[in-house]
C-alpha cells in the first residue's frame, strides 16, 4: 500500500494517518518488501504534546513511515478534521496483529526494550499465541544512554539476526529517538510500541476495553502510577484540549482571505 493513498491530518503539529490495523500492516509489509524500511510511530496525546514543545522530536515523528492514532482523543480529532473513517490503532493490538502476520509469512522479528525478566515472559507469551513466530533476538538495554561502541554493537547484533521487523519498547520519546538514530543502519522496519512489552509480558495490566473506548485509559494508568504520570496526563491533557480546540475552531472557520 502506498502512503499517498492514505488520508492524513495534522493534530497540532503531528501528522497522523487515517488507517486501520490491516492498512498499517500493509504499509509495514510493503516497506519491508520494497527495502525502504523506516520506523513507525504510534501516537497519543503525550507524543503529540512532546512534539509540540520540542521541534527536534516533532521532526522525528513526522519523518516516520507511518503514524497511527493510538489514543481515542486523536481518533476523535481525525474525525472532526474530516476523516470519518478514522479508527483507533492501539499499539499493543497492532503488535499482536503484526506478530500474527509475521508468523504466517515466516518473517523474523526482534524485541528491543523493557527489562530482561519482562522479555522472557513476553517471548513465552508470544510463542504461545503464535507458535510459528520467529523471534530471532531479544535485548533489554541499560537505562543509561548507551556508549557509541554499545550503540554500534546493538545495531550490528540486530542486523546480523536477520530480523525484518523490530518491536521497540522504550517509551516515548526515548524509543522514537532511538528508532530515528538506528533506522538508517538497519534492514528492518522499527515499530515503537511503548508499554506493549509490559502488557503482553503480563507485568502491567491494561485498562478495561470499555474505559479505553471512552478515552479514559489515562485515568486507569494514572491510578496505577500516580507519581510518574500525574504531570504527563494532567498538564499535557489540559494543554492539548486548549490547543486542539483552537485548531479545530480555525479549521471550521478559517480567516477570510483578502
Amino acid at each position: 500500500m502506498v502512503l499517498t493513498d492514505i488520508p492524513q491530518r495534522p493534530i497540532l503539529k503531528t501528522r497522523v494517518h487515517c488507517l486501520d490495523y490491516e492498512k498499517a500492516w500493509a504499509v509495514i509489509a510493503g516497506a519491508i518488501a520494497g527495502g525502504t524500511f523506516g520506523y513507525g510511530a504510534i501516537a497519543n496525546v503525550h507524543m503529540v504534546m512532546t512534539g509540540y514543545w520540542d521541534r527536534e522530536f516533532q521532526e522525528i515523528i513526522n519523518q516516520a513511515l507511518l503514524t497511527t492514532s493510538d489514543g481515542m482523543p486523536l481518533v476523535w480529532g481525525l474525525k472532526w478534521l474530516g476523516c470519518p473513517q478514522a479508527t483507533r490503532v492501539y499499539g499493543p493490538d497492532l503488535m499482536l496483529h503484526c506478530c500474527a502476520q509475521a508468523a504466517q509469512m515466516k518473517m523474523p522479528i526482534y524485541l528491543y526494550g523493557s527489562r530482561p525478566e519482562t522479555l522472557v515472559k513476553l517471548q513465552q507469551n508470544l510463542l504461545e499465541k503464535f507458535p510459528k513466530l520467529q523471534i530471532v533476538g531479544t535485548e533489554a538495554p541499560p537505562f543509561r544512554p548507551p556508549t557509541p561502541a554499545e550503540a554500534i554493537t546493538t545495531r550490528e547484533r540486530i542486523q546480523q539476526s536477520g530480523a525484518k521487523l523490530v518491536f521497540v519498547g522504550l517509551g516515548c520519546p526515548k524509543q522514537e529517538k532511538w528508532m530515528a538514530a538506528n533506522s538508517p543502519h538497519l534492514d528492518a522496519v522499527l515499530l515503537g510500541v511503548g508499554a506493549a512489552f509490559d502488557f503482553h509480558g503480563g507485568t502491567v495490566s491494561q485498562a478495561p476495553r470499555w474505559l479505553m473506548a471512552l478515552g479514559l485509559e489515562w485515568c486507569y494508568r494514572l491510578v496505577q502510577e500516580p507519581r510518574r504520570l500525574w504531570k504527563r496526563y494532567l498538564l499535557n491533557n489540559g494543554a492539548f484540549i486548549l490547543l486542539f480546540g483552537w485548531q479545530l475552531l480555525w479549521w471550521r472557520n478559517p480567516p477570510a482571505s483578502d
